[in-house]
């Protein structure tokens, strides 16, 4: 017996028979634990997809709240639209008045309003004309609007509530609202020459329908239910759904209760900011279980096609696996890590030597890939700098020439002198050396020199406020992003005698803020959005020129933003990173 011939078989078969039993294993644990799981695991996905159609919910309804009160504060602030209420004479004078200044400042929001709404003007003026209909008791069919007179709703108990009331810009369900399902936002119109006398209400009507939005991810067909209420007195103020009381309240696994399967429900609440309503969503037992059966038999049939489809893997794998693939795979796997310098070599003459110099041709491309893409994204984002650092507008400098020119003319050899070396010490300082980076006092020092150049040419007509915080004097930021805005202000900010200039910096968390302020002539928001789309037409930099550089240089986060009053004055604000040279250091590394 012992010169019997044994029988050969493979280690890999051997290991098999283990691998066997623990893919059994693991499948029967895996499908225990799914089970024992699935209740709490349903629970939670839909309480997931509940809340998420309430959060929309929720921002539909904020949203058109927040355009709603958006139209009443237009017509509170708007001086013409309060003087054509208060307008008196005659009956045509009025029309006129009505449909060049009323009318159309209600028309307009209507039409751009995404829903149908309804809007109500009461007004004292008697002799204002009315404008009413017969629809004001039914259903919201399409926008419109209607001027009545304010003794109509005199002797309402909502009018006598909110009339002396300090409380304004509510939303509340008043006459028909209740009965038609709507919902009004109500406003007290106040004089603007006094802010006490009463010159009328303002009545905006929505469908309560129309304000919540698709109710596609609230199947109501299946037992849930989405109320409206009032979070201060618990009032139901729109509903849809059946569920009209909780036997009991459950939260995700803790189960919940032991009362009919129709009465017990997951009750979830979405408040509203800025309101006092809530969205509240029952949602009932046997939705939350209703696929148990239906996934338990997934979850066995998985189960049980993983174990056949492992056990033909293993075969397979017993039968083709060796020392080759797994040098493969671990060839593979330093790949997926990044590493693309190693290399593998196989003797003989069969599909795994194919399989290894197609490996070894794919790391040496993807690694001359990676290093040409590398190479050429820093080559592209230097080049886009540099061409934007080129583009100097040498409008300052032919002003400046021309104003030595004028003076040495006049005989003004100190002043000529004064601004010659301004002049000189300008431009070293915007060279630089050649670097595109310069530390913020530097840059600072840049601008103070430009100033001293203009005080030459307008004496003490302009004053000028620095206040930077010592501790960021030392950052590094791009060069000339400063002087650009101030050269703008003498451009095209100058209104009168004289003006003021503030520069400020701070340290705002992980980043830097500098701020150059005006009280110039400003700019209306038409002017403020070319200057950011468009090519400048300010000479120097401009506006586009220094935000382009900047995102550039640190990423989308960073740039330019314009803050300005017409007739009020600008402010521009630069958002750099704190940065002491780091972003230097990699150029040079680059180069």
């Amino acid at each position: 017996m012992s010169n019997m011939k044994k029988r050969y078989v493979p280690f890999t078969y051997k290991m098999m028979i283990s691998y066997l039993l623990l893919v059994l294993l693991t499948d029967v644990l895996i499908g225990y634990i799914s089970y024992t799981m699935l209740t709490e695991s349903r629970t939670e996905m839909a309480e997931t997809n509940i809340r998420t159609g309430m959060q929309q919910a929720r921002n539909n309804i904020q949203y058109q709240m927040d355009e709603i009160q958006r139209m009443s504060d237009t017509l509170f602030g708007s001086v013409s639209f309060q003087r054509a209420l208060q307008k008196r004479g005659e009956p045509l004078d009025i029309y006129l008045t009505m449909m060049d200044e009323v009318i159309p400042q209600i028309v307009s929001p209507l039409q751009l309003f995404g829903n149908n709404i309804r809007f109500m003007l009461y007004t004292p003026n008697s002799d204002m004309i009315v404008i009413t209909g017969d629809n004001l008791d039914k259903p919201i069919g399409q926008s419109d609007y209607y001027i009545l007179p304010l003794r109509d709703i005199e002797h309402t108990e909502w009018y006598q509530s909110h009339k002396n009331s300090e409380r304004n810009n509510l939303w509340v369900q008043i006459d028909t609202d209740r009965k038609l399902d709507h919902i009004s936002h109500i406003r007290k119109l106040v004089s603007y020459s006094d802010y006490g006398s009463v010159i009328g209400f303002v009545r905006i009507t929505v469908s309560l329908e129309d304000l919540f939005g698709n109710f596609a991810t609230f199947p109501v067909e299946e037992g849930i239910t989405v109320r409206l209420i009032h979070q201060s007195t618990g009032e139901r103020v729109y509903q849809r759904g059946q569920a009209e009381q909780v036997n009991q309240v459950g939260k995700p696994g803790e189960g919940l209760g032991k009362g009919s399967r129709r009465d017990v429900y997951l009750s979830l609440h979405e408040s509203i900011p800025g309101t006092d309503f809530a969205i509240e969503t029952l949602v009932p037992e046997a939705y939350l279980t209703k696929d148990a059966g239906k996934l338990q038999r997934a979850i066995l049939g998985v189960c049980a096609i993983s174990f056949i489809v492992m056990t033909f893997i293993g075969f397979m794998v017993a039968r083709l696996t060796g020392r080759k693939m797994t040098r493969i795979v671990m060839l593979v796997r330093s790949f997926q890590e990044g590493n693309f310098q190693k290399r593998i070599r196989f003797s003989g003459n069969d599909e795994f030597v194919r399989i290894a110099e197609a490996f070894n041709m794919m790391a040496m491309n993807i690694q001359e890939l990676i290093d040409s893409v590398y190479l050429q994204g820093i080559q592209k984002k230097q080049a886009e700098l540099e061409a934007l650092q080129a583009q100097i507008n040498p409008h300052f400098l032919y002003n400046t020439l021309s104003t030595i020119n004028s003076l040495a003319n006049l005989g003004e050899i100190s002043k000529v002198t004064e601004m010659v070396q301004g002049l000189s010490r300008f431009y070293r300082l915007t060279l630089n050396q050649g670097n595109v980076h310069i530390l913020l006092r530097k840059e600072l020092e840049q601008v103070e020199t430009y100033l001293e150049i203009q005080r030459v040419k307008y004496a003490d007509t302009f004053t000028v406020h620095i206040d930077m915080e010592p501790g960021i004097m030392d950052y590094q930021v791009i060069k000339l992003i400063l002087q650009p805005f101030v050269e703008n202000i003498f451009k095209h900010a100058w209104f009168g005698e004289t003006i003021a200039i503030r520069i400020t910096g701070r340290r705002v968390k992980g980043d830097i803020e500098l701020k150059i302020i005006d009280n110039g002539v400003g700019m209306r928001p038409e002017q403020v959005k070319r200057l950011r789309i468009g090519p400048s037409q300010a000479g120097g930099y401009g506006v586009k020129n220094v935000d382009e550089r900047i995102k550039l240089r640190y990423g989308e986060a960073y740039g330019v933003y314009i803050a300005s009053i017409y007739g009020a004055g600008t402010t521009i604000c630069l958002l750099l990173p704190a940065d002491r040279g780091e972003v230097e250091d990699r150029e040079e590394f680059a180069k």
